[in-house]
Formats: C-alpha cells, structure tokens, sequence
C-alpha cells in the first residue's frame, strides 16, 4: 500500500472510518444465543458503510494508479508466492 503521506485526505478519512466501524464490530461481538447490543438495522447501516468505503477506495486507488493488493489474510493461509534468492540462480555459484 502506498506511504500514508502519499494518502489524500480522503484516503486517510476513508482508512479511519473503515479502522472505526471495523473496532465497533470487534467490540460489541456477541457469542451465539445471546442478544447483540446493536440493533438489526445499526449491524446493517455498518455492513453498508464499510462497502461504500470499499468500493469508494478502489476507485480512489484506481485514479491514482495504485494496485489494490492487500486483503485480509487468515494467520494459517498458505501463502501464494514464493521467494527465490537470484543468487542461486547464477551459474557456477553454490549456495552457503
């Protein structure tokens, strides 16, 4: 992602809003069977904030031609790259 000094104003609003609904989420999770402290429609006006936010970001990072390549990631995913060192890639080198 770019250097937060490269953000517009709107990025760095749209990163807080997304940062703060996000905490109230986590905060007010509830376990099964009991009743959430937030009402239907509250739990619904937050899920839509934060897609507005998404996709207002994308476009954002579209017009200013940044890639959008960072997404969640659960801590056991696999990861999908690898990294090979150049170095062992050269004839005649061996590796330590």
């Amino acid at each position: 992602m770019a250097i937060q000094n490269e953000l517009t104003k709107e990025e760095q609003i749209l990163q807080m809003m997304k940062r703060v609904l996000t905490d109230i989420a986590k905060d007010t999770f509830t376990r099964p069977g009991l009743k959430h402290p937030l009402s239907d429609n509250t739990i619904h006006g937050i899920r839509d904030c934060l897609a507005l936010i998404t996709a207002r970001e994308v476009e954002l990072s579209e017009e200013h031609g940044r890639p959008m390549t960072q997404r969640p990631r659960f801590v056991d995913e696999p990861q999908t790259s690898v990294v090979v060192s150049l170095d062992s890639l050269r004839p005649g080198k061996k590796e330590d």
